[in-house]
């Protein structure tokens, strides 16, 4: 292999791994509702991975957990990040997968009347550590 085969061969092997040739995306948050900011970023990013054609996978944790309540889904929004509402409700029509870490949620008493009518289901570390693994792109907020 010459020298212009090895760049040429090496300049695809990077377009191929840019996240516009990405497709699975995992967005870890863990900043909750006292930075909303923050947190509604984190949603906005995987509205808009999922909006350009990316599947997206959500994990909340640690503080981010409380953002799969209904109050906080009604009542953050982030100084130029939007409110959380919105993202969280296109996330939801374009099939999202949102994932909340188990004792994180118990931590903060969360059960599953919080999750009733949302694509969201509790987990542990392992299925994020499986996520993680299976994405392209791994963000975390």
């Amino acid at each position: 292999m010459n020298l212009r085969h090895a760049t040429l061969a090496a300049a695809m092997l990077a377009l191929a791994a840019s996240p516009a040739f990405a497709e699975n995306f995992l967005v870890h948050i863990h900043t909750g509702p006292d930075n909303a900011t923050k947190a509604a970023l984190g949603f906005l990013v995987a509205t808009t991975a999922q909006k350009e054609g990316h599947t997206v996978s959500i994990f909340l944790a640690g503080d981010g957990a409380e953002l799969i309540t209904d109050g906080a889904i009604s009542s953050v929004e982030g100084k130029g990040t939007g409110k959380l509402k919105e993202s969280f409700e296109s996330l939801i029509a374009g099939s999202a997968r949102i994932y909340i870490s188990g004792g994180s949620a118990k931590a903060r008493a969360i059960t599953d009347a919080d999750l009733t009518g949302k694509p969201a289901e509790f987990a542990t570390p392992a299925k994020l550590v499986e996520l993680a693994a299976a994405a392209d792109v791994v963000m975390v907020y």
